[in-house]
């Protein structure tokens, strides 16, 4: 019986605007680079620079506070400012702006290790850690944690090349173009887990990809095709799809033995253990039908937005929105003077004929749509009306904090709802009311 995954829908996948485009790089190199201090999951990182001094391209510029992973210089030059700059996930976030003196000079602290099987699992967590990367796929989560806490419960490594959201096509063409980097990254960490096995998932909406990666593919990795469906790239819909393992509501892919990595995150991670070289840039797809000439680029973290558009040819007709991801799960951007993080793997600018119609008073019919399609078994119509009247344990109580995001009942609602918005608003509310609860019980007990 072929394994699937509850829900789902099927936007159209609109990839055709970049998926034969090779990735490049970027035509004329950004004169500035503000890299924000929060590229991750967990707290924002502090600064180990000041203004005023030279740095090269590879050298940390800051250490996390907590969870999270360092960030380092993209480009070569002089640090002007530190100081809150547009933010790409809202409002502003501190930053360290460097000024590109355009050599590209290149110095990291991380030791190259051609011969990497002589390491042991901790090393290349250490030099993953290091190398300050983190999950490529758009969630942002460290992934020398990821590593560390699955080891010696992990019996399955999955890689997630599905790309499942439409208009991307950045995974797909660094499996067409770096297929070898990706396959290697993956015996690493199959080394790192101590496995023998591994498998890539690619929807079969990318069939050059999978043939490319299955004459690839050797010493126990599997390329599986899996028929196309959103948001198959999810990692615990991508488990189930691979494995048939259902993650428990509230649980880690660990709890049933699966550990899943970004097919960028693994050519990162082989970037960082062969090559020792830190996390710096990634490929970005420049895609939508307001930019005059999209494309696949390989961008430095902190670039500027407006850059972007200006590689893209610059708009051909006003963008009715333009999103950081893709149009089920992408933030909307108010200010162009924001910057690409770690977590960037597209820049979508929409028509008015492209974005999601808009309802000045949209109201709830209760269809039930949406719970047909939520992949995570929830019940969108109720959690938001719980949402709606800040009722914020009664949402909690329907299990809100395993939403993904995944904008499936956005898409499938016919009164055009803003289910996810208001579910995020949710979840801020209920880490903030558990904090709250937290620090009363600990002031109690002093």
């Amino acid at each position: 019986m072929k394994l699937s995954f509850y829900g789902g829908v099927h936007p159209g996948e609109r990839k055709e605007l970049t998926c034969t485009k090779a990735v490049e790089p970027l035509h004329n190199a950004p004169a500035q680079v503000v890299l924000s201090m929060s590229m991750h999951v967990g707290a924002p990182c502090a600064p180990v620079v000041q203004v005023g001094d030279q740095v090269t391209v590879g050298q940390k510029i800051a250490q996390p506070t907590g969870l999270g992973a360092p960030i380092h210089a993209s480009v070569s030059g002089k640090v002007v400012a530190i100081e809150p700059r547009p933010y790409c996930g809202g409002g502003k976030m501190l930053s360290v702006v460097i000024e590109n003196d355009f050599q590209n000079t290149f110095a990291s602290a991380l030791t190259p290790h051609p011969d990497y099987a002589k390491l042991s699992p901790q090393e290349i967590v250490d030099i993953v850690k290091e190398a300050g990367i983190t999950g490529m796929g758009g969630a942002g989560f460290p992934t020398h944690v990821k590593i560390s806490s699955g080891l010696g419960k992990v019996d399955t490594l999955i890689v997630n090349a599905a790309e499942c959201e439409p208009y991307i096509t950045a995974d797909h063409r660094m499996m067409l173009e770096q297929g070898d980097k990706i396959i290697a990254g993956v015996k690493i960490l199959m080394q790192t887990f101590g496995l023998k096995e591994a498998y890539i998932g690619i929807e079969d909406n990318k069939p050059d990809a999978i043939e490319k990666m299955q004459s690839l593919a050797c010493d126990g990795i599997q390329i599986v095709a899996c028929r196309t469906r959103y948001p198959q790239g999810a990692e615990k819909q991508l488990i189930q799809r691979i494995t048939g393992r259902e993650v428990p509501p509230g649980g880690l892919p660990a709890t049933v033995g699966c550990a899943v990595f970004n097919a960028g995150t693994t050519a990162a991670v082989y970037d960082a253990v062969v090559e020792g070289k830190p996390l710096t840039q990634r490929v970005v797809t420049l895609t939508g039908d307001a930019l005059a000439q999209p494309r696949n680029v390989l961008v430095p973290f902190g670039t500027p937005l407006s850059h972007l558009v200006e590689e893209a040819g610059g708009f051909k007709t006003d963008p009715n929105r333009i999103l950081m991801g893709g149009p089920m799960m992408g933030i909307a951007q108010y200010d162009l003077d924001a910057a690409t993080i770690k977590g960037n793997n597209a820049m979508l600018c929409m028509t008015k004929e492209e974005a999601a119609e808009h309802v000045e008073h949209p109201t709830c019919i209760r269809c039930g749509r949406c719970v047909n399609v939520c992949p995570m078994h929830l019940t969108p119509v109720y959690m938001h009306l719980y949402a709606e009247k800040r009722l914020w344990d009664e949402a909690e109580g329907l299990n809100l904090m395993d939403c993904i995001e995944c904008g499936s009942c956005n898409y499938i609602c016919p009164a055009r709802v803003p289910l996810v918005q208001s579910f995020r608003t949710a979840k801020f509310e209920i880490r903030n009311l558990a904090a709250k609860r937290k620090a009363e019980m600990e002031a109690k007990k002093a």
